[in-house]
């Protein structure tokens, strides 16, 4: 049995939500990104009333996607510009065999997770359709996809600035939220 670190990755190893400043990137040069984007709203409004699921407004927001001329351009020239935001202290005790579990896109996570030398489960979306393939990579899903693609794993730390991932808290050794760049045990309450 493999003990690995798992780590949340927006508001955690990033400061801030990548995919709400991956977007914010596009709509600074493709002002017509707006458009789709605009058409999610009235689902994220569905999500409290539950009238509709999480994935179901994020595949709508990535509409947007079909507006981009090369998606992987766009990818690679955000990452370029902000690489450099990523925590420091998550830098500082990184290892070679953690996984980040996130419910950000595959493909805009996957060029900085490969950068940073680790593993990576996050949402399946087509980042040409904006179809999602598959459930949000969200709570409960977090722990599946988990088991499902690291069966002979266990976790030994799990970080997270949510306490929607109380799932995978519970599965850890031990578990910390992270506020800003400080780090603090789960809440016993949370569980």
């Amino acid at each position: 049995m493999e003990l690995v670190n798992v780590y949340d990755f927006d508001k955690t190893i990033l400061p801030y939500d990548s995919t709400e400043a991956f977007f914010a990137f596009c709509l600074r040069r493709w002002p017509r990104v707006l458009g789709p984007a605009l058409g999610a709203l009235p689902y994220a409004a569905g999500i409290k009333l539950g009238l509709t699921s999480k994935t179901r407004a994020k595949e709508v927001f990535y509409g947007f996607l079909t507006r981009l001329p090369d998606v992987d351009a766009a990818v690679e020239e955000f990452w370029a510009g902000h690489y450099g935001d990523i925590n420091a202290w998550y830098l500082e005790q990184r290892r070679p065999d953690d996984i980040i579990s996130s419910a950000s896109p595959d493909f805009l996570l996957r060029p900085v997770a490969e950068r940073l030398g680790v593993r990576l489960i996050a949402s399946r979306v087509d980042r040409r359709s904006g179809w999602t393939l598959g459930e949000n990579n969200h709570s409960e899903e977090k722990v599946r996809r988990f088991r499902l693609e690291y069966p002979r794993c266990e976790v030994d730390g799990f970080y997270s600035d949510s306490l929607s991932d109380t799932p995978m808290a519970k599965i850890a050794r031990r578990a910390y939220i992270v506020r800003g760049s400080e780090l603090f045990p789960w809440p016993e309450a949370a569980g």
